[in-house]
């Protein structure tokens, strides 16, 4: 070690960004270690179980200095586990060998060490805020299992989980990705992307429609379904700005880039609303809706169309009511106007209330005034019974009493 080193390691703190502390403290630790294993092969015979070695490297003028430590096994200070402590050290004379060919070669070793490890270092802290952020790469590899875009630096990784199904993708091809997640790996930092996930198509419309950006316009809420049709609820900040127009862009210049992005994902940009009546309708687009009914208690909405209206608010295979009911995140039940008032009609006679019957009344009969007989007519007298009605026993047996006596 000499002044010459200490000039290239401060150049190279200049160009590669690598602290000189950095590399100084490393190339300590590896003289250290590096003195530790010529002096085993110079005394094969000692003990160098509790024999250490510490390097200090002039920071001016690049001389090294070697001290011999006498170690000591003792318990950790948390408890567990022994550790071993410096109860004495020495310093030792370095001799011309060690410094020329062994320090040398352990320099290059440690400094190649350490510009890798710095480089990976730089390259996380680089992306590891960038989490939620758009970046562009290029299609480097394509297997089964995921698929390599080059960012430059550093590589990214396209699982097959976060790919969309439709879409192809082709060696040497720029591609758009949103970054899902960045942890230190073994070989550098390692970069998880997703072309389905709902932020690359709000990172999408932040990148292309300036109001977004500057926050006259806000996201609300997105819902998509990766390569099909998405929809996206947005709102004004400011009451002159329709929120809507602003994505849409002059003759849907601004969308447009977006769906060319996405391949020709279907986008529907809609206005949203603190009532979630209004909300619920929007989500609907382009459907007309005629009412829209929601219970808070249970979360579920229902909407009435038109019967024209029906199949085009259900979507094909109920896609759009599906992504309607993901943007607001409420549960929506649609019904055609027929369907409401057929069942308006079916409700009257299944809930008729039991009625009791009344009780019958018996109608007293009026009376009927009789005809006065005239005179001489034996029916005419008071107690002389009607020839044609008949007689009781008593009555029989009165009238058969004057034959009996004669």
């Amino acid at each position: 070690m000499n002044a010459e080193m200490i000039a290239a390691l401060r150049e190279l703190e200049r160009e590669k960004g690598i602290a000189f502390e950095t590399i100084l403290r490393g190339l300590e630790e590896a003289m250290a270690s590096a003195y530790k294993t010529w002096w085993k092969q110079e005394n094969p015979t000692a003990d160098d179980e509790f024999v250490g070695f510490r390097a200090v490297i002039d920071p001016e003028t690049g001389d090294l200095r070697i001290w011999q430590q006498e170690l000591e096994e003792v318990d950790a200070e948390d408890g567990e586990g022994l550790e071993m402590k410096v109860i004495g050290e020495a310093e030792v004379d370095v001799t011309d060998d060690f410094k020329g060919r062994i320090g040398a070669q352990t320099a290059k070793q440690v400094i190649f060490q350490k510009l890798r490890d710095a480089e990976r270092e730089m390259t996380y802290e680089e992306f590891a805020g960038r989490e939620g952020d758009v970046v562009t790469g290029i299609v480097q590899q394509q297997e089964r299992r995921y698929t390599l875009l080059d960012l430059g630096k550093v590589e990214a990784l396209l699982p097959q989980a976060e790919q969309v199904p439709s879409e192809p993708y082709r060696h040497g091809e720029r591609l758009k990705a949103y970054i899902t997640e960045v942890r230190k790996g073994t070989k550098g930092p390692q970069i998880v992307v997703s072309r389905s996930h709902p932020g690359l198509l709000k990172s999408m419309f932040a990148l292309e429609v300036p109001e977004i950006a500057e926050g006259i316009v806000e996201i609300k809420a997105v819902a998509r379904e990766p390569g099909h049709r998405s929809k996206i609820a947005v709102a004004s900040n400011e009451p002159g700005v329709d929120p809507v127009g602003a994505c849409v862009g002059p003759k849907g210049s601004r969308v447009r880039m977006v769906v060319n992005e996405l391949r020709g994902e279907k986008i529907d940009v809609v206005p949203w609303s603190a009532n979630p009546g209004e909300f619920v309708a929007n989500a609907l687009q382009p459907a007309k809706v005629k009412e829209v009914r929601t219970d808070e208690a249970t979360g579920t909405a229902q909407v009435i169309v038109p019967d024209y209206q029906l199949s085009l608010a259900i979507g094909k295979e109920g896609q759009n009511a599906r992504l309607a009911a993901r943007l607001t995140g409420w549960r929506i039940d649609i019904k055609s106007e027929t369907q409401v008032s057929d069942e308006g009609r079916a409700v009257p006679a299944a809930v008729t209330p039991k009625v009791e019957p009344a009780p019958a009344v018996v109608e007293q009969p009026e009376p009927v005034e009789q005809p006065q007989p005239a005179p001489g007519d034996p029916r005419g007298e008071p107690n002389a019974p009607s020839p044609d009605s008949p007689q009781t026993p008593d009555e029989a047996a009165t009238a058969e009493a004057p034959a009996a006596t004669e």
